[in-house]
């Protein structure tokens, strides 16, 4: 997690996923705290605020750069989220550090072709602005395995099962088939991502003696109110778990606010 520099974060992330495969690495339970407070990132990209990160038309090679730069970021926090939870959280089963194991490097993969893209288009990973909402949902729910795999895999990455067709849909009409083809994979693979949340989610209910359902309602009523946005990918939530009650809950949300 403390690697600042991009493609050693990524090499040391795939690294790691096949020592693990292949039983060169034991799967040890973390200490709690193990994690620290702040990745290691690049100096590059400036983090802004999210208003004031600037739109462009997506028919432009500064459009698609600039989409495919905040996908690339979100993709990079992704593999530091990955790791935290397996760092931070203490006393789960070996299946859960090797899950969020495996996330990381998948994460790591999707960095590594948004950011051949990118280069492809003359552009690099730092060169447009970017936010920091991803890594500061991990500070919030960092004092609670239950409340990270609600919050953080079920509602801001399961936003992107929401977007990313709408996304695909554009770049096949302005004819990029190279960065649609890399979403097709991202889009798959972050079904997964977000089921893996799902299930640990649940463990966690159940460990409690807590009800899955009430207990997600009441996370998202108090940890997100007024941050739930629709409209909602309904196949793509219902592969990676979500319940029709669930659904229901977040259209409510949804409906609350807007």
């Amino acid at each position: 997690m403390s690697v600042r520099d991009p493609d050693a974060k990524c090499r040391l992330t795939l690294q790691t996923w096949a020592d693990l495969e292949a039983g060169r690495l034991p799967v040890i339970p973390s200490e709690a705290g193990d994690a620290p407070l702040q990745p290691g990132r690049p100096e590059r990209p400036p983090l802004v605020r999210p208003r004031e990160l600037p739109r462009r038309r997506l028919g432009s090679r500064e459009g698609r750069v600039a989409l495919l730069h905040a996908i690339a970021h979100i993709e990079f926090n992704a593999i530091n989220l990955a790791w935290d939870a397996v760092c931070r959280f203490a006393d789960m089963p070996e299946d859960f550090y090797r899950d969020w194991a495996r996330v990381a490097r998948e994460e790591a993969e999707h960095f590594q072709m948004l950011r051949d893209r990118l280069q492809a288009l003359g552009a690099d990973y730092g060169d447009c602005p970017a936010h920091d909402g991803l890594w500061q949902a991990a500070l919030d729910t960092r004092h609670d395995v239950l409340v990270r795999m609600a919050l953080v895999p079920r509602v801001l990455e399961a936003r992107g099962l929401d977007v990313t067709p709408a996304m695909m849909d554009r770049l096949r009409r302005v004819g990029d088939m190279e960065s649609l083809a890399a979403l097709e994979v991202i889009l798959r693979e972050e079904i997964g991502h977000v089921e893996i949340g799902t299930r640990w989610f649940r463990f966690a209910c159940e460990r409690r003696g807590l009800e899955p359902a009430d207990t997600f309602r009441k996370l998202l009523r108090d940890y997100m109110q007024g941050a739930i946005k629709g409209p909602f990918h309904y196949q793509a939530r219902k592969q990676a778990g979500f319940t029709d009650g669930e659904m229901a809950e977040l259209e409510a949300l949804w409906r609350e606010k807007g």
